[in-house]
């Protein structure tokens, strides 16, 4: 087991030298990426960001009147909604301010809170882009070094000499495409997660505010496992 990942190991380290210093610019870029990402994941995780439930049975709690037990019940998560959930009952408990007051509180809040929630996407971003740009320019140098072999060769032309400058700048090319692609892919999932929490925001805040808890409601209980219609987040 050992064996083979110094062999591997090995095979990688090669490749870097025959790609040249784009394809280890681009291996340390990886790193920075994967490094981000495994930060992202774990700031998600200790956010309980995938954490609906608590924020929906609060506002289930409101909707019958039970003011207190609804704060209770954000108490319970530290998740994104349940935290703008519980800002919102407990600016709302405050009878000496007013609605707009409120309002604009909860959405600096919740602007706030997703802020932090994107925080690093953007260098993300930024390697998904340049990575194959950088990979492209790793190509092109490889071609003009192959080219400027082929042509002090004069008339002994090797074909190999030519191949083999070919396949050596492709290499950079295709690292560069392997760096972005999965970047990418952890971008658009992040901001979808984000994107998911904004909306859901934006569904419990509205929610607390066109009910009045001194005369609680009739209607049945959200199905606290049914997602909510999409609407433009306004925080």
């Amino acid at each position: 087991m050992l064996q083979n990942l110094v062999e591997l190991l090995n095979h990688l380290n090669d490749k870097l030298l025959v790609g040249g210093p784009v394809v280890i610019l681009l291996a340390l870029i990886s790193i920075v990426a994967i490094t981000i990402i495994v930060a992202k994941l774990m700031q998600f995780r200790t956010a309980g960001i995938s954490d609906f439930r608590s924020a929906r049975e609060a506002l289930s709690l409101y909707r019958t009147g039970n003011a207190p037990a609804a704060l209770a019940a954000t108490r319970r998560s530290r998740s994104p909604v349940a935290r703008v959930a519980r800002r919102t009952l407990e600016l709302k408990a405050r009878q000496s301010l007013p609605e707009a007051r409120i309002r604009e509180e909860i959405m600096q809040y919740g602007a706030d809170i997703l802020e932090e929630l994107r925080s690093h996407l953007r260098t993300l971003e930024v390697i998904a882009s340049l990575s194959p740009l950088l990979g492209l320019f790793g190509t092109v140098l490889g071609m003009i070094e192959a080219f400027q072999a082929l042509q002090a060769a004069g008339n002994q032309v090797n074909p190999a000499l030519l191949s083999g400058g070919i396949w050596q700048a492709l290499l950079t090319t295709a690292v560069g495409l392997g760096v972005a692609m999965p970047v990418m892919v952890a971008v658009n999932w992040f901001e979808r997660l984000i994107d998911r929490q904004a909306q859901e925001m934006d569904s419990i805040v509205t929610r607390i505010f066109i009910l009045d808890p001194s005369q609680p409601d009739t209607e049945p209980d959200i199905d606290t496992d049914e997602p909510f219609v999409y609407r433009r987040p306004v925080i």
